[in-house]
């Protein structure tokens, strides 16, 4: 094993320190904090408010930077004190490795390279998840995690449970994080990730002890149920916000609007009217008044229907937030051929009565899911029209070529 006199120059060299967030692991501090030593002196330790014999074990190690404090918070918060801490002291990057045994501090080289291959990205050790007494129910967490780490990022993941992480601290200084517990780990890529934060995973050993001898502060039901709420909310945010922003960012450049058609309108590998049918479901999703899981509904469609995703996803951001009042108004307008009282001014006016509430609601309704039907079958018409028109027909040149050669 290659030791602290070959890696602690290297750490120094790359601003990088490592950072052990503990409760209550008396049982393996003391070897994961020596076993890291054997390779750099720039170690941070946060006793998250442990009641065993943390502090007296610490005091051992005089070379380590030590933060206490009481009671204790959570992991979320351990590791944003510990990120904190590291940037007042100057470090640009931080490895993150458990206090619990589980993770190898032979893998800390293979971290350490990252910073010099893949700069300014966030490394996940990505576990065996077939590894030997691996709980299950971390196998399925993990799987949990990935779906929804997907859904909310579009980027698929080979483990987002993983602790053992290199985190580029100068790249996340400015996002606000939210969460104190387990879930910190779940919140924190989703939104580097949003913030253009490049995410890899690398292979790293893990090593989960027989069940009696395991020590977790996991709490299923309730961490389980914090972790289903932030995911909600980052949905949500990634359905109303984030995927819209991208999108308009990706088209505002010449050369990806012309690849997004050349690929998705203009290719040879689906018909006209299929590609106008895509149009038109999206056109027509993106105005039905299912706010919020708009996007979602879509996608489910476009893949029962075999369509094309990447139009049916595009035709829905119809209802970006500056035509949402257009769409809500024409909404109104369209309704009024389903009720008796036309109720839109009265809606829209700064005096209303709940009953006025109550009818405008279903003028709305009605009128949305009208105006939905009416917009989705134009889209699909003057869509398919425009195709028959300008779009190439190979399929005629193919069989021209091979009728000649016979």
């Amino acid at each position: 094993m290659q030791t602290f006199e070959t890696y602690h120059p290297k750490f120094t060299a790359l601003k990088t320190c490592v950072l052990i967030p503990t409760y209550n692991n008396a049982g393996t501090l003391a070897q994961v904090v020596e076993d890291v030593l054997c390779y750099t002196q720039h170690v941070i330790v946060v006793n998250d408010g442990a009641t065993d014999e943390t502090a007296t074990i610490l005091t051992a190690f005089p070379q380590v930077k030590v933060i206490s404090y009481q009671p204790n918070k959570g992991k979320g918060w351990a590791l944003r004190t510990g990120f904190k801490a590291a940037v007042e002291l100057g470090y640009d990057y931080a490895i993150t490795i458990d206090a619990d045994g589980q993770h190898f501090a032979s893998d800390l080289p293979i971290m350490l390279q990252q910073v010099e291959e893949q700069p300014g990205t966030l490394v996940i050790g990505a576990r065996n998840l077939q590894e030997e007494n691996m709980p299950g129910k971390n196998t399925f967490a993990n799987k949990f995690s990935n779906f929804w780490f997907y859904v909310e990022t579009g980027k698929k993941a080979a483990d987002t449970q993983s602790g053992y992480r290199l985190y580029p601290l100068y790249r996340m200084k400015k996002i606000g994080f939210w969460c104190r517990k387990y879930e910190f780990e779940v919140e924190v890529l989703v939104r580097s990730s949003w913030r253009g934060i490049p995410i890899a995973w690398v292979p790293v050993k893990v090593y989960y002890p027989p069940a009696e001898e395991r020590v977790s502060h996991f709490r299923p039901f309730r961490d389980f149920s914090r972790i289903s709420v932030l995911n909600t909310v980052l949905v949500t945010i990634a359905f109303l916000y984030i995927k819209p922003r991208d999108f308009f960012r990706y088209i505002a450049k010449a050369e990806n609007r012309k690849a997004l058609f050349r690929e998705h309108l203009w290719n040879s590998n689906e018909s006209n009217s299929k590609k106008a049918l895509a149009i038109g479901l999206g056109i027509f999703m993106g105005i039905v008044p299912i706010w919020g899981f708009q996007m979602m509904a879509a996608f489910a469609l476009a893949t029962l229907f075999k369509l094309n995703k990447a139009l049916v996803i595009l035709a829905a951001n119809i209802s970006i937030p500056p035509m949402v009042p257009l769409i809500i108004y024409g909404s109104f307008l369209a309704g009024k051929i389903w009720v008796k009282e036309d109720l839109t001014g009265q809606v829209f006016s700064r005096s209303f009565s709940w009953e006025a509430v109550k009818q405008g609601g279903l003028q709305y309704i009605s009128g949305a899911f009208t105006l939905a039907f009416i917009a989705g079958i134009l889209a699909w018409l003057i869509t398919y029209l425009l195709l028959v028109m300008v779009r190439r027909k190979p399929t005629t040149h193919r069989h021209f070529q091979n009728g000649s050669s016979r």
